[in-house]
């Protein structure tokens, strides 16, 4: 009897978690996405989440009329069927079905995805995270390192750009207005 209840067990472990599950999940104020039918905590602190606020504060004033800006509880369903929530996402008006945002997950990836990128993060898990993005809509990706003050610019999954503390990042042509120097991003402290 102790048998079958223990491989129950393992059954259930091992079996995917399907979205309307992770979708039924109660908030505990941690951020998780859903990976293969796996939930992954996403690591943050508060360091993490103030840059991140500063970052959509700056982008939100110069998106103006033509773009959304969301925070980190916005999740996006990818074409692999993962649900991603960067840290920062830019959503042009223009590519949103009738210019409305979506009630609950966007069916597709931001323009924009921004991840801020902390020092346990696995380089393969990011890579994939990047294409996943592109594949499912991103015109860029962001990924910023504070520890060290970096941001690598995707334009497509394979032109990257890595920009340092005396760089100028911008909006490009998703949001022209928008120019940050790199040192002044991460000035947080």
């Amino acid at each position: 009897m102790a048998k079958a209840v223990l491989r129950q067990t393992v059954a259930r472990r091992r079996r995917k978690m399907t979205e309307e599950e992770f979708l039924r999940l109660p908030d505990d104020g941690r951020k998780y996405e859903l990976v293969d039918g796996e939930v992954k905590e996403v690591p943050a602190g508060v360091k993490h989440d103030v840059l991140a606020l500063r970052l959509g504060a700056k982008l939100l004033a110069c998106a103006g009329d033509r773009a959304y800006v969301a925070g980190s509880q916005a999740g996006f369903r990818m074409v692999t069927g993962n649900l991603r929530s960067p840290d920062v996402s830019v959503l042009l008006k223009e590519r949103l079905p009738g210019g409305q945002l979506p009630e609950g997950f966007g069916e597709r990836a931001p323009d924009l995805a921004i991840e801020i990128v902390s020092p346990s993060e696995d380089l393969p898990d990011l890579l994939r995270k990047v294409a996943e993005y592109f594949a499912s809509g991103a015109q860029q990706v962001w990924l910023l390192f504070p520890e060290k003050q970096e941001v690598v610019v995707y334009r497509s999954p394979f032109e990257l750009q890595t920009l340092r503390a005396e760089d100028e990042l911008t909006g490009g042509e998703l949001l022209p207005q928008f120019r940050l120097r790199v040192a002044e991003l991460f000035a947080v402290e």
